[in-house]
């Protein structure tokens, strides 16, 4: 019997981390907001929502600072979730790396873009949000215009957030929507 158990804590996933589960899940309502689709025009897809949930993972690691362990889990979780929800549209064992790898790569590759782009103007904030949250598709100048600002208010309201608070999984976004109180 303790053989068995050993198995089971072997093969089992790590222990999460309650905070960290908390800033994912935060992350994850975020970015399923109805406004980010119906108004600000990203585009209602599952590249989209990846997209979408790729880009509040980073605002939140950004957020993180120093803090390389949490960020690490953080991500960590994040493409645990993605292999689940593969798993669940019916992806196979086989092909759930092949998946997976390209989904990793584009996280890194948009980290770097937002990054950067969020240390410099608007404009470059705009052409990584168009190239990397829109992909394919070409939103108004009043959508891109909107996500710009959203993304500015949403790291500025993360900063202005006490780092205990972020620390502890407790952390607040800005409504997508300018006026809009995000509860």
């Amino acid at each position: 019997m303790a053989l068995m158990r050993n198995l089971a804590r072997l093969f089992a996933p790590p222990a999460q981390n309650p905070a960290v589960a908390a800033l994912y899940a935060a992350c994850v309502t975020q970015a399923r907001a109805p406004e980010f689709y119906r108004v600000l025009g990203v585009p209602d897809t599952v590249d989209g929502r990846f997209d979408n949930l790729v880009l509040h993972v980073v605002l939140v690691m950004r957020r993180l600072g120093g803090e390389e362990e949490l960020k690490q889990q953080l991500f960590d979780l994040m493409f645990a979730d993605m292999d689940q929800s593969l798993r669940e549209m019916g992806v196979g064992d086989m092909g759930i790396g092949k998946r997976i790898k390209p989904m990793i790569a584009a996280f890194y590759g948009r980290m770097q873009a937002y990054d950067s782009a969020l240390t410099n103007a608007d404009e470059a904030l705009a052409n990584a949000l168009s190239r990397n949250l829109y992909g394919k598709a070409t939103p108004s100048s009043d959508a891109l215009r909107g996500m710009t600002e959203y993304v500015r208010r949403a790291a500025a309201a993360l900063g202005a957030q006490p780092q205990s608070d972020i620390l502890d999984g407790n952390v607040k976004f800005s409504s997508p929507l300018l006026g809009e109180e995000k509860n």
